[in-house]
Formats: C-alpha cells, sequence, structure tokens
C-alpha cells in the first residue's frame, strides 16, 4: 500500500510535469526575453511554499549568470519593497493567483516601474491579469490524496523555473568557468578553477635525470625528490622517458641488475604529460584514466621540456577528488 501510494505520488507529479512541457510556447519566450533585456535584477516573490520554491529559483538564476533575489511579499508590504527598483522584473509566483500578501505589492510594483511574470496555476486570476507575462503552471490534480497540500503544483512551479534559468544560461552564453566563479568553496569549485600551474611542482622540484646517468645515481634523483618518480631528458631537455619506483622494484624482483645501467636503457617511452593551464581535474582523469600516479607538465607542446610535475597527492591535498 505505502510503494504503491509513493509511486502514485511521483507518477502523478511526473504526468504533471510532462503536460506543462505541451504548453510551453510564446509565453515562456517573451517570459525569456524580458528577462534578458532586464536592465535591473530578477526578484522573486511567493508566499508559503510558493515563497520556497521561489527562493531555489532566484538561487539558481543568481548561479548561473542571471542577478536574482527573493523578496517575501508579507516584508515587502512593509518597506521591504525599496528593494526592488525601476528596470528590475519581478516574478510573482502563487498557484491561485489570488494570495493577498502578493497581490498587494502588486501597485507598487507597477509604480516603481518594475516588469512582472505571474507564476500561477490560474490563467483568470488576478495575479495573471496584472502581469506583463503569464506562465502558467497549472495542474491537473495534486499528488496530495485530500487535493490540499501543495505537491505537484509546487513541482511543476519549480521546474518552470529551472526552465527559465537554464534557458537564460543558453542565451547569454554562460559557461562552465563562468559557473565556477559562484562557486569558489567546495570541490565544485576547486574542479572548475584550479589549474595545474597552481599546485605542480616545478624549477628543482623536477626529478630529472639525463639519458646517459647512470642508474645507481638516477636512483638518488628519485629517493631525494619524493616523488617516486623521474623524468629522463635527452638534447635540449626535452623529456624522453620516465623511471617509476615500481620500475625499479619490478626490476629488481626479477633479479635484474639494473645499477650499473643508464637511464636511457630503463626509461619507459612517450610518458604521459599534460599543459599547465589545463584544470587539475583534467591530470586526474588522465591519471585515473592511465592508473599513474603523477604527469610531466609542459609550458609547450612543441618543446617538450618538463616546467613542472604534478603528483596524485597534490590533487587529493588540494581537494578536488
Amino acid at each position: 500500500m505505502i510503494l504503491e501510494k509513493a509511486k502514485w505520488v511521483i507518477q502523478t507529479e511526473a504526468e504533471a510535469l510532462l503536460a506543462m512541457a505541451e504548453r510551453i510556447g510564446s509565453a515562456f519566450e517573451a517570459a525569456v526575453e524580458l528577462i534578458l533585456a532586464c536592465k535591473g535584477r530578477v526578484v522573486v516573490s511567493g508566499m508559503g511554499k510558493s515563497g520556497l520554491v521561489g527562493q531555489k529559483i532566484a538561487s539558481t538564476m543568481s548561479s548561473t549568470g542571471t542577478p536574482a533575489f527573493f523578496l517575501h511579499p508579507a516584508e515587502g508590504i512593509h518597506g521591504d519593497l525599496g528593494m526592488i527598483m525601476t528596470g528590475d522584473v519581478v516574478i510573482a509566483i502563487s498557484n491561485s493567483g489570488e494570495t493577498e500578501e502578493v497581490l498587494r505589492i502588486l501597485p507598487a510594483i507597477k509604480r516603481i516601474g518594475a516588469r512582472l511574470i505571474a507564476m500561477s496555476g490560474n490563467p483568470g486570476s488576478a495575479l495573471a491579469r496584472s502581469s506583463d507575462v503569464f506562465l502558467d503552471v497549472s495542474v491537473r490534480e495534486e499528488a496530495c490524496p485530500l487535493g490540499l497540500a501543495p505537491t505537484a503544483s509546487t513541482t511543476a512551479t519549480l521546474a518552470m523555473g529551472d526552465a527559465l534559468a537554464v534557458a537564460l544560461l543558453v542565451k547569454r552564453g554562460f559557461r562552465a568557468e563562468d559557473f565556477a566563479i559562484f562557486h569558489p568553496g567546495g570541490s565544485l569549485g576547486k574542479k572548475l578553477l584550479l589549474r595545474v600551474e597552481d599546485i605542480m611542482h616545478g624549477g628543482e622540484a623536477i626529478p630529472l635525470v639525463s639519458g646517459d646517468m647512470l642508474m645507481k645515481d638516477a636512483l638518488f634523483v628519485i629517493t631525494a625528490k619524493g616523488l617516486r618518480v623521474t623524468g629522463v631528458t635527452g638534447e635540449g631537455g626535452a623529456l624522453k622517458g620516465v623511471i617509476t619506483d615500481g620500475d625499479l622494484r619490478r626490476a629488481l624482483e626479477h633479479g635484474y641488475d639494473i645499477l650499473g645501467k643508464q637511464a636511457s636503457e630503463i626509461m619507459k617511452l612517450n610518458p604521459k604529460h599534460i599543459m599547465r593551464q589545463e584544470l587539475a581535474a583534467a591530470a586526474l582523469q588522465i591519471m585515473e584514466r592511465c592508473s599513474i600516479t603523477s604527469l610531466f607538465v609542459f609550458d609547450d607542446e612543441g618543446a617538450n621540456v618538463p616546467c613542472g610535475i604534478i603528483h596524485l597527492h597534490d590533487i587529493l591535498r588540494a581537494g578536488i577528488a
């Protein structure tokens, strides 16, 4: 019984969204164009559950390139309407379209000179009639067996808000790099902002040996640099190969006498690398795909001269993974 009811709720809300998708048309395009032409900000307002949905809509818009904030209508009629300016666009949300607190701020919005987008399930409501653009978020039925608790209607409103935010994002040419600017904290911001050059080891910290160096000497470089790897360079300092402590360990386990050999005889050719301006998250992807723990870093792809090295531990310490 419980599982059947849960499935019914989800199915009812899904059907409401699909029905709303079929109604999307010129009014939606008009709302997008109105916001794009806005010289100020988007102000989202609504009471109760509509207000909670409105807060999420404002937050999503703000994080995707459309400056927006939430205004509580009850606070608005007691002074907070001063937050609205000429040139702003107000998105007012009310399923009935007759919410008293929302209707009471409409005359002031008009006097201020802001434009009004209404999200409502009632096309004939006072809110719909007062709007410059009306977005129909009506549903056939709520997913509440009593038909009282806002369920499908709030889901539909939230989806309409997301549709607006994404349409605006696309129209503005908003990029992942732009998104990162508004999300500098946490792993998301680090993945989108932190570059290889920010955390790589450079200068004397790069483990490098010449191809003709004996392995007994190269071993000291691997140990001293602390990255358990060394690059092997050739003419002009170009990277020719790589030797890891794993390579040495496997050779010794098989009884090979490698200490008297030159590094060029032991190295693996064509080591993986990355450019310094790439995202550190991209370095992590290469390491995971190739099952390695370090990448040499280049300034110039053609020269193949290492300017740094990045290790898996550097990425982990930066909080990207």
